[in-house]
């Protein structure tokens, strides 16, 4: 009986092991996007460009964001459920802001010409970073979704899973981003 259970603490929660199999697909779509960006941008008519500065001020809410999203799972993990609900408020209001700013970055892009079908180098910078805020939106849902339970009057289960899933995937989205951001800078 021993074995069976210590077996069962060492088994992944198939929540997670899903989770972790979206993240590498994830990971490997973005692989061949920005290894394509790369053999592209050696063809003659490419066109470097500036990123647009709310790029960068959202680049500062997601980072401040996983933070907040860390200490939220703390938080609840500790049955602080009062620190935990407002933290994942704050998350999920920095996750809104980041959005707003990625648009700002795409509207100040537009403005100067940068436009989806104007170059093969913009489209690439619009489908990589468009690509990359539907996933943030895709975190949005979740993080509202467990925002409004945070708040639900029923009864409470306090399965660590949820809170868990949400705050890798939120990290992982966070990642992704930084490194999107500094690829672009530095492979234009």
């Amino acid at each position: 009986m021993e074995r069976g259970v210590t077996q069962q603490r060492n088994r992944i929660h198939p929540h997670k092991f899903t989770l972790w199999v979206g993240i590498g697909s994830i990971v490997m779509m973005f692989a061949g996007l920005t290894s394509a960006y790369i053999v592209k941008r050696n063809q003659a008519n490419w066109i470097s460009y500036d990123l647009p500065l709310a790029f960068w001020y959202s680049t500062a809410v997601i980072v401040l964001s996983s933070i907040t999203v860390h200490l939220a799972s703390k938080s609840f993990k500790e049955r602080a459920m009062a620190r935990y609900r407002k933290l994942m408020l704050g998350t999920l209001l920095l996750g809104v802001l980041f959005i707003i700013l990625q648009v700002i970055g795409f509207q100040t892009l537009w403005s100067k010409g940068i436009t989806l079908q104007a170059n093969v180098s913009f489209s690439f910078l619009y489908v990589i970073v468009g690509l990359h805020a539907l996933h943030v939106i895709g975190g949005v849902v979740a993080l509202i979704v467990m925002a409004l339970n945070s708040f639900s009057k029923k009864t409470r289960i306090y399965s660590t899973v949820p809170v868990e899933l949400i705050s890798t995937y939120w990290h992982f989205v966070d990642l992704l981003w930084i490194y999107l951001l500094f690829f672009l800078l530095m492979i234009k």
